[in-house]
């Protein structure tokens, strides 16, 4: 590849010449490449599709820049010396949703007071996990918000339920950009 150094012609120039060559500045260097040729058929529904999600991507990491509270946050998990900025890492959880790894209903009895823990994570954070209860025909017996421990999510128990046979608990986890992750168990 050939280098040019110092060539004062060339040197912060940007933009489109023509149809034949771009120039572009990145990281203090200037990079000529061939013009991009003007598409000439339509987006397929999947592509635009994911440009709809990437733009709300980019609208939402706008959004965590011009909150401070949210921009520290992402700030933290930046690693700059990848090229990795606060920006990056908010596009990049706007495409990952939490995952819900487990539901342990071991300590469930249907008691007031039981604890049921879960283990949810995200590729930046889980901000909540919400626990339904439902009986076997569908009546809610209650629902709630669980308490992060640091390792995991503990939802404690706030009404008697007599009759675990066929209960439905289903476990809703969220991200920052709403993302949404769901699982029931049966018991």
């Amino acid at each position: 590849m050939a280098e040019s150094k110092n060539n004062i012609i060339t040197h912060g120039l940007s933009g489109k010449v023509g149809d034949l060559i771009v120039f572009s500045q990145r990281d203090g260097k200037t990079y000529v490449s061939k013009a991009p040729k003007p598409k000439t058929v339509e987006d397929s529904p999947k592509q635009k599709e994911h440009k709809l999600k990437f733009q709300k991507a980019t609208l939402y990491a706008k959004s965590v820049i011009n909150n401070p509270e949210l921009k520290q946050m992402y700030a933290a998990k930046a690693d700059t010396s990848k090229g990795m900025s606060t920006y990056n890492v908010a596009v990049a959880d706007f495409f990952n949703a939490p995952e819900i790894q487990s539901i342990d209903l071991a300590d469930y009895k249907g008691k007031k007071g039981d604890i049921i823990r879960i283990l949810a994570i995200d590729d930046f954070a889980v901000k909540t996990v919400m626990v339904k209860i439902e009986s076997e025909n569908g009546n809610l017996i209650e629902e709630g918000a669980a308490t992060d421990s640091g390792y995991e999510w503990l939802y404690t128990v706030t009404i008697t339920n007599t009759n675990l046979t066929g209960c439905k608990i289903t476990v809703t986890a969220s991200d920052y950009p709403a993302n949404l992750a769901e699982t029931t168990k049966i018991l």
